[in-house]
């Protein structure tokens, strides 16, 4: 009864069964662990935006390199900023997706050391993007800024490259190593996304909180591939039943056919 499942048909149809199941309980476990990534650096994120504001010299120092666990993390600084050296990084968006600029401004400590500052969004609507934008300037003196604090920037991070032959005083990536060498200074490795002072007069326009990932998609992911791959024998069993009750039909078809018509 059974002999039809040594068929070509049939064959193909278990091996790619055969296939399908262990493929998706593995896509199931690969999403939950993006889910368990996932949560973990939302964990950090959130951990990081909590966390007390220390100075910046007890999480950053030239040529350090920024983890996870300190991305974010709010720190503050005294000492002066130097517009002299301010930079531009191009092809940054604010909050409502419009193009424009980061304004990169090196921030002088008392020790001489210096701190990059991502002082925030400005419009790119100059005459053209070759000419070095107008840019608000930012309090004069002795002040404390404060901000979160951000990892080197890299291509491979961002997919942005780092072009070569830009204008003068515009960069596409922020590299506390880059900008040591064109200020002749020792730089603190990463920047800060300045947060305060904040005097809400034509100054560029803070950048944001950062945002969250949404990592109950990839737990719902989990649950839909394990339920395909439990649905797969259950859609093979259906399709043999349906195969064996055609053929019985067809056998007492056939059985009925070869019944002698009575004579009267």
């Amino acid at each position: 009864m059974y002999r039809f499942l040594l068929t070509r048909q049939w064959v193909i149809l278990t091996l790619v069964a055969l296939v399908l199941i262990p493929t998706m309980i593995k896509l199931g476990i690969w999403q939950m662990h993006r889910y368990d990534e996932r949560t973990a650096r939302n964990q950090l994120v959130t951990d990081a935006l909590g966390a007390k504001p220390v100075p910046v010299e007890e999480l950053a120092s030239p040529g350090h390199t920024v983890t996870s666990s300190e991305r974010y993390r709010t720190v503050t600084a005294q000492g002066r900023f130097d517009t002299d050296d301010e930079v531009v990084v191009r092809r940054r968006t604010n909050s409502d997706d419009a193009v424009g600029y980061h304004v990169l401004t090196p921030f002088v400590l008392k020790d001489g050391k210096v701190l990059l500052v991502n002082r925030g969004w400005i419009p790119a609507d100059g005459p053209s993007q070759t000419a070095f934008p107008k840019i608000p300037a930012p309090p004069r003196g002795e002040i404390t800024v404060s901000g979160r604090l951000m990892p080197d920037e890299t291509t491979a991070a961002s997919g942005i490259k780092n072009l070569k032959g830009l204008p003068d005083r515009q960069i596409m990536l922020i590299d506390s190593e880059q900008q040591a060498r064109r200020l002749d200074a020792q730089v603190l490795g990463g920047y800060i996304a300045q947060t305060a002072p904040d005097s809400k007069n034509d100054t560029p326009e803070l950048i944001g909180r950062p945002g969250k990932e949404d990592a109950a998609l990839n737990f719902a992911y989990a649950y839909q591939w394990w339920l395909f791959a439990a649905a797969v024998p259950v859609g093979w069993v259906v399709l043999l039943r349906r195969e064996l009750r055609d053929r019985r039909r067809k056998d007492e078809t056939g059985a009925v056919d070869e019944v002698p018509a009575a004579v009267g």
